[in-house]
């Protein structure tokens, strides 16, 4: 398994100990396997996607990404497995303002030295984005911002892709579109990709559908 999260909890500081965000959450995803979380505002979608992606520490209960636990990690090995074998994709797209499009792409994998120029073309190109390479973020539309970052996501080849409302700030129709292309290179790659939506729609495109509701997996 690329992911599995088995009996975990969460409650931030000052929180109820009775009302946490996680209440005994287990999950499994394979490698090549595409899985969405939908649950209602609040539910605790995004605080898992954080904890898979070891952006935050849980507080009993064993995550495991790419057969490594993340509880026996460090700070610096929590960084380290980000940039090598983890990428996330957010509603925001969190694209350098400063760097060309082809360079907000290549960034990720470049940190985790594992940037492959063919691959990332590849990417660029099948995203829609080989004849915007030169330009600049803040010459983009929305959605070809968020296929830049989710290129950049993509250019690292990751054990495991986390998305989190990945195309929220889109409407339906480039919405549907610009999942469809994401799905078609997450399963090129073999990534393994866990989706958080609140969609019904987006989570139906994926292999696997699971509802979170009040800290619980329904």
């Amino acid at each position: 398994m690329v992911l599995s999260i088995r009996n975990v909890t969460k409650t931030y500081p000052g929180q109820d100990p009775t009302s946490a965000v996680l209440r005994g959450v287990s999950l499994e995803l394979a490698a090549g396997r595409t899985l969405a979380l939908t649950g209602e505002s609040g539910s605790g979608k995004s605080t898992l996607l954080h904890l898979a992606g070891a952006l935050d520490l849980f507080d009993t209960g064993e995550i495991t990404v790419a057969g490594t636990a993340l509880s026996s990690l460090s700070d610096r090995e929590r960084a380290a497995l980000r940039r090598t074998k983890v990428s996330l994709v957010f509603q925001q797209f969190n694209l350098i303002p400063s760097l060309s499009v082809e360079r907000n792409v290549a960034l990720h994998a470049q940190l985790g030295e594992r940037w492959d120029p063919k691959w990332g073309a590849e990417v660029m190109d099948r995203l829609g984005l080989g004849d915007l390479r030169s330009r600049f973020p803040d010459q983009l539309s929305g959605g070809q911002q968020q296929r830049v970052a989710i290129a950049r996501a993509l250019a690292l080849r990751p054990t495991l892709l986390l998305a989190d409302e990945p195309t929220g700030n889109l409407d339906e129709s480039s919405s549907a579109k610009v999942m469809t292309l994401m799905l078609e290179l997450v399963r090129d790659s073999g990534t393994a990709l866990f989706l958080v939506t609140h969609s019904r729609s987006i989570a139906s495109m994926l292999d696997q559908q699971l509802h979170l509701h009040h800290g619980r997996i329904e």
